[in-house]
């Protein structure tokens, strides 16, 4: 049996349940996460996406259908297999730029950008509910009150903590952090809440390049909230590590976790975020 004609089999046994039940309206392709999470929060989850099994462990949520697609690599998208699937329209963003002499020949491509440089993503996770509702034609109001209304929640369970700045870190090791600044998903929730990122010097997309754990001495009076659980043996180093223990924050338990959640996710990775920082702060 031939290479292709597995893959053929693969797509048919993974897509036929849906045709058969006319379930989804539009068949949806997704390379870019963001994207795919826009059309879940929309009710129009794709038929397939690109690393389903790495959005599964870095996103957590939405949890994925167990027939949907896995097309490989958002670097190196499986072409062949995709054009198997037979999408109505692909889902995919700036960074996937270079993909559309390849993706265009297959469906058409909608691309909406939500992380440049020095902007606000979560405006665009918003608009992006409304771009691609009325491509696929779905209603974005219920998608987008449902945003608002988990924000304002947010801001009213947070305001008792709001005296306080806050650090927005993700650790790689036991002496450096990166921070997650005013062009990020994150900060612009956090914003949203009605906190302040501690953190104001300049991020490119998202977050700082890993910068040196003492600098969390520059605002002693915030709180640490750290995204995703560091490595193991960082854990540890952290633990016995003089300079952590004595980090304001850390020494007088203003030091909060949150879990894993995608931070270059769209409106459902920001929801997320609002949820699980009341989770983590709101008994602060």
């Amino acid at each position: 049996m031939t290479r292709r004609r597995v893959l053929s089999l693969l797509a048919a046994s993974f897509v036929a349940p849906r045709l058969a039940l006319g379930a989804v309206p539009l068949r949806l392709a997704a390379v870019d996460w963001a994207m795919l999470e826009t059309a879940i929060a929309l009710g129009n989850t794709p038929v397939a996406a690109c690393e389903v099994k790495g959005f599964r462990r870095d996103a957590v949520t939405p949890v994925l259908p167990p027939d949907i697609v896995d097309l490989g690599l958002r670097g190196a998208p499986n072409f062949e297999l995709m054009q198997i699937v037979r999408p109505d329209l692909i889902l995919s963003s700036p960074y996937y730029v270079r993909h559309l002499a390849r993706m265009e020949p297959i469906a058409p491509v909608l691309t909406l950008p939500f992380f440049v440089p020095g902007e606000a993503p979560l405006p665009k996770a918003m608009a992006a509910l409304t771009e691609l509702g009325a491509r696929i034609g779905a209603d974005p109001a219920p998608a987008l009150a449902a945003a608002e209304a988990e924000f304002a929640a947010a801001r009213d369970r947070l305001a008792p903590v709001a005296d306080r700045p806050v650090y927005l870190v993700n650790i790689g090791d036991s002496r450096h952090f990166r921070a997650f600044g005013a062009d990020s998903l994150f900060g612009n929730v956090l914003e949203r809440a009605g906190l302040t990122n501690a953190w104001a010097d300049r991020t490119r997309f998202a977050f700082t390049a890993s910068v040196p754990i003492e600098a969390l001495a520059a605002r002693p009076e915030a709180r640490i909230v750290v995204i995703g659980a560091p490595p193991v043996q960082t854990e540890a180093e952290l633990r016995r590590s003089v300079l952590w223990n004595h980090l304001p924050a850390v020494a007088e338990r203003r030091l909060h976790r949150l879990p894993e959640i995608s931070p270059f996710g769209g409106i459902l990775a920001a929801r997320r975020f609002a949820t699980e920082l009341v989770h983590a702060l709101g008994a602060a």
